[in-house]
């Protein structure tokens, strides 16, 4: 575990994640996903997925966490992030949901998977997505 996630905040975000999968709409897919963030300050945002009859068209649980915290008090910088799943397995956030993570995470931000009655396991930011995308790479260089 990295140090600056204690055990204390990774069962708040477990807690907040299980209130996102309660939440969760997956009549399609049957994956109910609950996610939650912890923000440096200490805050936490939780999201879950929606789901659409047209598949692209859904929400992926972390995208609902960051939608959150934007809406509710603008840009954090995040120390950890938290998906579970209702299973006894676990998933890692998809290709799109680490780029998102991206704009608000720094490399050794954790994050964490986790199934039911399972061990969150957490890794730094990254070991998910290396080599990562970012506002920097948009800048135009000094002339």
């Amino acid at each position: 575990m990295n140090e600056r996630v204690g055990r204390d905040d990774l069962e708040r975000l477990l807690r907040a994640a299980q209130e996102g999968i309660a939440r969760a709409y997956a009549p399609y897919s049957g994956f109910p996903v609950g996610a939650a963030i912890l923000t440096v300050a200490g805050e936490v945002f939780t999201g879950c997925n929606v789901e659409n009859a047209a598949y692209p068209s859904g929400l992926c649980a972390e995208a609902a966490a960051l939608g959150s915290m934007v809406s509710a008090v603008g840009k954090r910088r995040l120390q950890a992030a938290l998906v579970l799943i209702a299973r006894p397995a676990r998933a890692w956030p998809c290709g799109g949901c680490r780029q998102r993570l991206q704009e608000f995470m720094e490399a050794d931000g954790m994050v964490y998977a986790t199934g039911l009655e399972l061990e969150p396991i957490g890794v730094p930011f990254a070991q998910l997505l290396p080599l990562a995308f970012g506002g920097h790479d948009l800048a135009l260089p000094a002339t």
